[in-house]
């Protein structure tokens, strides 16, 4: 027996492959928790970046008309999944019981946050040996950003640190951060 395929049947099994995309990008935002670009989308999803920016939009525009407590955020090219900041207060109550983070590495962080930039030399001085291991996690997962400074390094939050949270920069905070950039960029006479 003969399957006669039509326009039909294309269009069912465009729709199906649609779908499966759609999930896969979903599953990549999801897990990532972080921004990611579209390069990193594609090594995840196997999907060509044409496309793959269109079903973005589309998956925005999807959580948008469904009124979900989900959306799908986007800067500078970058597509992160997040809950929408109406519900911060009650993730955040929910993140206080169990941590993805030790207390130690709570506790690192928020001198890190509470004196930055600082050096990491004075970290240890206040931490001891183990904060080493935890700034190195803060600085694998993008949460810490360092730069060398003679013999240690200076550290600082991240822009990821303040989406991770769900905080916004202070003003000297960011008035701080452009004098260092400022600094570093001029040449020296």
């Amino acid at each position: 027996m003969d399957t006669i395929f039509t326009s039909e049947s294309q269009e069912q099994i465009d729709g199906l492959e649609e779908k499966k995309n759609l999930k896969k990008i979903e599953a990549a935002l999801f897990l990532s928790a972080r921004y990611l670009d579209i390069k990193e989308l594609v090594e995840l999803t196997d999907i060509n970046p044409l496309l793959l920016k269109e079903l973005l939009e589309k998956l925005r525009k999807s959580y948008e008309e469904r009124d979900s407590a989900i959306e799908l955020l986007s800067r500078d090219d970058l597509w992160k999944m997040d809950i929408k900041q109406e519900y911060f207060d009650m993730i955040n109550r929910l993140a206080t019981g169990s941590s993805e983070f030790t207390k130690a590495e709570q506790e690192t962080l928020a001198i890190i946050a509470y004196k930055q930039p600082v050096k990491q030399s004075v970290i240890i001085k206040i931490r001891g040996n183990k904060a080493y291991d935890h700034i190195k996690h803060f600085i694998d997962i993008g949460l810490v950003k360092s730069r060398r400074v003679g013999h240690t390094l200076e550290l600082s939050l991240s822009e990821e640190f303040y989406d991770y949270f769900h905080v916004e920069k202070k003003k000297k905070e960011e008035a701080d951060e452009n004098k260092i950039e400022e600094g570093a960029s001029k040449p020296e006479n």
